[in-house]
């Protein structure tokens, strides 16, 4: 299926199922390497909309780090963890943490 057939269909099931954040964060997926501003936006979307849904932070983190955005991608490893923690989601957690010091690592941020 072409990138551009997925994307319209996910749109479609962002439609019939406004309440269901797999959805949008498919989509989102979907936008990084083709319409990065609508991926922006779709991540900004779910994290406000969707606070709790986890499988968000990870790949929204290196978005906005691949883009430049390091305060941004800081902030989302730092919600997602302490989401992960809420939700006592040890794997998540780790996965997070992981990263976020490899974040911190290569950015010279702390």
């Amino acid at each position: 299926m072409l990138n551009l057939e997925r994307i319209e269909l996910l749109r479609e099931y962002c439609k019939e199922e406004p309440e269901n954040p797999f959805n949008y964060y498919a989509l989102a997926l979907e936008y990084r390497e083709s319409d990065k501003p609508a991926a922006a936006e779709l991540f900004d979307f779910i994290v406000h909309k969707f606070p709790n849904y986890l499988p968000v932070f990870f790949p929204a983190a290196h978005f906005f780090f691949e883009e430049g955005d390091l305060p941004k991608a800081k902030q989302l490893f730092e919600s997602g963890i302490a989401i992960a923690h809420l939700l006592q989601d040890e794997k998540a957690k780790k996965e997070l943490g992981n990263a976020y010091q490899n974040f911190l690592f290569e950015t010279d941020l702390e």
